[in-house]
């Protein structure tokens, strides 16, 4: 039994080597084949792209709608004197899931919401941006995007607020 397994592993080592050695002389040989293979790795690096890009619209399209309905199910608070208890309770509730798997977008809400109660953000992002995982962190910054909190509109002021002509757009 071992010497017909031992014949068929070195069948196979032999026809790996030989296919390896076919290819080599092809791609160094062979032009249409070159062709052909760098053909087939700009359509593979194209469909890679194209599929990276559709990912993200799709992650951007969630996460809206997943932050529409947090927001909805707790508001941000205004009151002064809550702030500071709310800010620590979500900082607390996204890395607790930040650390459990496939909850990155639960754990980037999270951290929204204390970003949009902290009175200075950008000092708040740069403690996430050392602390928090690079594909959270990525999460928190689109949430940004997609629906600014207003400590943030703040400091990017009334000037942000204005069309090149003058009007206030609202």
């Amino acid at each position: 039994m071992s010497k017909t397994f031992t014949i068929t592993a070195l069948a196979a080592l032999g026809a790996t080597v030989g296919y390896a050695i076919y290819f080599d002389y092809q791609r160094r040989n062979n032009s249409s084949f070159r062709k052909t293979l760098k053909k087939n790795s700009k359509s593979y690096q194209k469909k890679l792209h194209k599929d990276k890009e559709q990912s993200k619209k799709q992650t951007l399209v969630l996460l809206r709608k997943r932050l529409e309905q947090a927001l909805k199910e707790e508001p941000v608070l205004s009151d002064v004197a809550e702030k500071e208890q709310y800010f620590y309770k979500h900082i607390t509730l996204g890395e607790q899931l930040s650390s459990v798997p496939n909850k990155e977008i639960d754990a980037a809400i999270e951290f929204y919401k204390a970003l949009s109660t902290y009175p200075n953000p950008t000092s708040i992002l740069n403690i996430y941006q050392k602390s928090v995982r690079e594909d959270i962190y990525e999460l928190v910054v689109m949430l940004i995007a997609i629906q600014p909190p207003q400590a943030v509109v703040n400091i990017l002021g009334e000037s942000s607020l204005q069309s090149p002509h003058g009007d206030d757009v609202e």
